[in-house]
């Protein structure tokens, strides 16, 4: 990860470690860690989702242990150095302005580790379709409902889960949402 790091301008991985904090502060649902890639890829840095989302995974475990630990700066500062894989300068420099800054403030109560642990919806989009015909099927002609749920995991990172359903099945899906929507009133 050191080596994938050294690659990152100062800015975007400044930006990644304040977007963590965020989460571990519960301000914001996860990282999006696909919008960030491209930002980087477009910088010149050759870089995939799947080491950007290892990077805010270590970054997220080095924060939120620093934080159960409650370490100071100077405690994280020294920490990084004496590690094995030693960072870049750039992203020290970044990590210790970021937990000077931002670092007290990460809540780390066990109740919310524990609803943490879960991931978080984010959003929800569906669109209305009819299946016209397929090519083992002339005239098919039935609607059906997509739904598109964003979720962030428990680690942060944002994604997209998509499913089909058919009017029925989207009647009793909408009918369990009344039913939760008319519990969560009477909390």
């Amino acid at each position: 990860a050191a080596d994938k790091i050294r690659l990152i301008p100062q800015d975007l991985f400044a930006e990644l470690c304040e977007q963590i904090i965020q989460h571990l502060n519960h301000k914001i649902p996860g990282i999006n860690t696909a919008e960030l890639c491209q930002r980087i890829q477009t910088s010149g840095v050759d870089i995939n989702v799947g080491d950007l989302a290892k990077i805010a995974n270590a970054l997220s475990f080095l924060f939120s242990t620093a934080a159960r630990n409650n370490l100071s700066t100077e405690e994280l500062v020294a920490t990084l150095g004496s590690g094995v894989s030693t960072l870049p300068k750039h992203a020290v420099q970044v990590i210790r302005h970021v937990w000077n800054e931002h670092g007290k403030a990460i809540a780390v109560s066990e109740d919310a580790r524990n609803v943490a642990t879960v991931g978080q919806f984010v959003d929800m989009k569906w669109k209305l379709g009819v299946a016209m015909s397929s090519d083992t099927c002339r005239s098919l002609k039935y609607p059906y409902v997509t739904v598109t749920l964003t979720v962030a995991d428990p680690s942060g990172q944002i994604t997209d889960k998509s499913f089909e359903m058919t009017i029925p099945q989207f009647k009793n899906f909408f009918r369990q949402f009344k039913e939760m929507a008319s519990v969560l009133e009477t909390v």
